[in-house]
């Protein structure tokens, strides 16, 4: 099995770049391709849509201009409203072919209430149904453009507490990504999960969480922007996300697949020297990353 960091991969929102209105400063995206360069990081995940270009030749060529290779995009679905699925659906499928002709091997789904990513409420038993039916159809979509159908627990989804993580696990057969930051905010130890559900998780993100803003966030004092931008997520190894367990936990069940460095950030300017700002921290969290490696070595 390869080192950690060779298998460890960037993702434009480690440099700020969201597509959420009032996120923050977007970075050009010829920094932040360099910059992962820079760092040695030789993929990334896609980013907000267009962000690498418009159509697979865009993006191929942008990716090659810095000796990069597209892994995954994310998609958000709705799959519980039978009204809106069809829509939902055409979406996804869209991506996923752009994504198959970028060169990528994942399509990382996200389940949310409507395209504006409204509060979640919870689901009734059909409307749970729906969903998971709907995650056996992005699989089948996914498979056709030779890619691989993961489902993302993350902050402000369907899928963002622990029993709505444990319904996915028990009721359905979707394969997971693992998202250390995300399932710490949503009360699921990223640990126990990968060692419950080895079998199941076939890709990883990898952030860290400063508690007392995760506190305020769960209790519904603070906003997830808001929260972001005060500095939600962290530089592994600082925060309270049990990085380092999951990731030798994982180690052990046998997984080798990639480990995606994605810390939420909000740039309050993009008028940044070059050499500071975002990558800091990511050189911060590899290094972190370079120590699990050589303990476990």
């Amino acid at each position: 099995m390869a080192p950690i960091l060779e298998r460890l991969v960037g993702a434009p929102i480690s440099w700020g770049v969201c597509e959420v209105p009032g996120w923050g400063a977007q970075l050009a995206v010829d920094r932040v391709l360099s910059e992962m360069l820079e760092l040695d990081l030789r993929a990334t995940e896609a980013g907000p849509v267009g962000y690498l270009g418009e159509d697979a030749g865009e993006v191929v060529a942008l990716l090659a201009r810095n000796d990069l290779r597209l892994v995954a995009g994310f998609v958000p679905v709705v799959l519980h409203d039978h009204g809106r699925l069809k829509e939902s659906l055409a979406t996804a499928e869209q991506s996923a072919a752009l994504f198959e002709a970028a060169g990528a091997g994942f399509l990382v789904s996200a389940l949310v209430i409507d395209t504006a990513w409204s509060p979640p409420r919870p689901l009734d038993r059909s409307e749970w149904k729906r969903a998971f039916d709907g995650f056996a159809r992005l699989d089948e979509m996914a498979l056709e453009h030779g890619l691989v159908h993961v489902v993302h627990p993350h902050w402000g989804t369907l899928v963002e507490r622990r029993d709505e993580v444990r319904r996915v696990v028990e009721d359905s057969e979707a394969l997971l990504c693992l998202d250390t930051g995300h399932l710490t905010l949503g009360g699921t130890d990223p640990a126990e999960l990968a060692r419950e559900a080895a079998g199941r998780i076939a890709h990883v993100h990898v952030k860290d969480v400063a508690d007392e803003l995760a506190v305020r966030l769960r209790a519904g004092e603070l906003a997830y922007v808001p929260a972001v931008q005060q500095g939600l997520f962290r530089v592994l190894g600082t925060g309270s996300a049990r990085v380092a367990e999951t990731v030798d936990t994982l180690e052990r069940a046998g997984y080798g697949g990639l480990y995606v460095l994605e810390q939420d950030i909000s740039l309050a300017s993009a008028d940044l020297a070059r050499g500071t700002g975002p990558i800091e921290d990511v050189r911060r969290s590899i290094e972190f990353l370079r120590g699990l490696g050589d303990a476990g070595s």
